[in-house]
C-alpha cells in the first residue's frame, strides 16, 4: 500500500495486536514524533485507545493486515477509522529498528546485530513501523523505552 491522504487530520495510533500483548504508539503526523509508546495486554491497549480518542480525537488507527487484525478491526471500526498496512517482515525489521532507537550498551555492543535480542518486548516498535509504513517516513522517538 502506498501512503495516501489520511482519513482526517489529527493524531494517529499504531497498533500491533496480539493475544497476550499489544504494541501501541501514538503520534501526530504533523510533527513526526512519537508521543507515547507502550506494550500492554490487549484489554489495557483497548482502554488506552479509547482514552486517546476521547481526549484527542484520533484520525485513525493503523494496524497490520495479518490474521490477528480482524477482531481488532471489527471492534475499532464503530469507534474510529481503521487503516490496514502490509505487515510482512515487521517483526525482523522491528528488531533491527529497536537497536537503532535504543543503541546497545555494555557487552551487547560486541554482538553482531543478527545475534542481538532486545532485552524487552518490542511490540511498540512494530506498531511504530506500521505507522511509518503508512506515513511513508520515519518518526522521531523522544519517548524512553517502556
Amino acid at each position: 500500500m502506498s501512503p495516501g491522504p489520511l482519513a482526517a487530520p489529527g493524531p494517529l495510533a499504531g497498533l500491533d495486536p496480539g493475544r497476550s500483548k499489544c504494541g501501541l504508539v501514538l503520534t501526530d503526523p504533523a510533527c513526526l514524533q512519537i508521543r507515547e509508546a507502550l506494550v500492554l495486554p490487549p484489554e489495557a491497549a483497548w482502554e488506552r485507545l479509547e482514552r486517546w480518542h476521547r481526549h484527542q480525537a484520533l484520525a485513525a488507527v493503523v494496524i497490520g493486515d495479518g490474521t490477528g487484525s480482524g477482531p481488532w478491526r471489527r471492534r475499532l471500526e464503530p469507534l474510529l477509522p481503521v487503516e490496514l498496512v502490509d505487515e510482512r517482515g515487521t517483526t525482523l525489521a522491528a528488531r533491527r529498528r529497536y537497536w537503532e532507537l535504543f543503541p546497545a550498551r555494555d557487552w551487547r555492543r560486541l554482538l553482531p546485530l543478527g545475534l542481538r535480542q532486545p532485552p524487552r518486548d518490542y511490540d511498540d516498535v512494530v506498531a511504530q513501523l506500521l505507522l511509518e509504513r503508512r506515513l511513508g517516513r520515519e518518526l522521531l522517538r523522544t519517548t524512553p523505552a517502556p
